[in-house]
């Protein structure tokens, strides 16, 4: 580990582990869940970004862009220390280095890293956004044009995933990191954001009976909560 300092303010018991840096927001759930998949070991930081931890410039070091999640694996390629954020980028690389969740056959690996983007520019953006007026700001609305707008997307978007799950237990018919990455949003929308009646969520059956069964998944259910307050 002497390539790359460790975050002194946040001590490290393991340090032959991977080090997570997140929060049990639905981008940071994306990292366990898929550490717990894949049986690597690791040692979990909480980055409480309420308090604004991720400001901290000894996370900054770790992740530029000062968000959640992150990553220090002292076992990287050819022996190196690899630092990482980008949720996406995380799994991508969590899923070649154990060969799990995300094939190496070219046509198909791209067709995945296309359902990822998918979830990366739209599911969460716009989920977000949704969660925002929804559960945040809504009193606060002069009018409910922004609520609108993001409930319709929101709902769009889950019509986009019902098309998908016609006839297919999980996007990508083999469980993948597409699953790991989008199911966390979708419970959001229905636990967190207590949105479930809003959007209608029951209209969408593919969806409902796939976030259950990616839910049920004993290491959802052991990482959805790591690094929760």
């Amino acid at each position: 580990m002497k390539e790359f300092p460790l975050p002194s303010r946040w001590p490290v018991e393991t340090p032959d582990v991977i080090q997570l840096y997140s929060m049990a927001t639905p981008n940071g759930q994306k990292v366990s869940i898929a550490l717990e998949e894949m049986g690597l070991s690791y040692e979990p930081h909480l980055i409480n970004i309420i308090s604004g931890d991720q400001h901290d410039e000894e996370f900054i070091s770790i992740s530029p862009n000062g968000k959640i999640p992150a990553i220090i694996d002292p076992d990287g390629p050819e022996g190196k220390t690899v630092t990482l954020s980008e949720s996406a980028a995380i799994l991508i690389y969590l899923a070649d280095k154990t060969g799990q969740l995300l094939p190496q056959n070219y046509l198909s690996r791209m067709e995945h890293i296309q359902w990822l983007m998918f979830q990366m520019g739209h599911i969460g953006p716009m989920l977000g956004q949704f969660g925002h007026f929804y559960k945040f700001v809504g009193d606060k609305l002069q009018d409910g044009y922004s609520l609108d707008r993001y409930t319709n997307e929101t709902k769009r978007l889950l019509s986009v995933i019902n098309k998908r799950l016609e006839n297919k237990k999980y996007i990508m018919h083999e469980y993948s990191i597409v699953d790991i990455a989008m199911v966390p949003w979708i419970n959001c929308c229905a636990e967190f954001y207590e949105a479930w009646k809003h959007l209608d969520m029951g209209s969408f059956a593919n969806v409902e009976a796939w976030r259950k069964r990616v839910s049920d998944r004993p290491a959802y259910i052991a990482g959805k909560d790591v690094c929760g307050l």
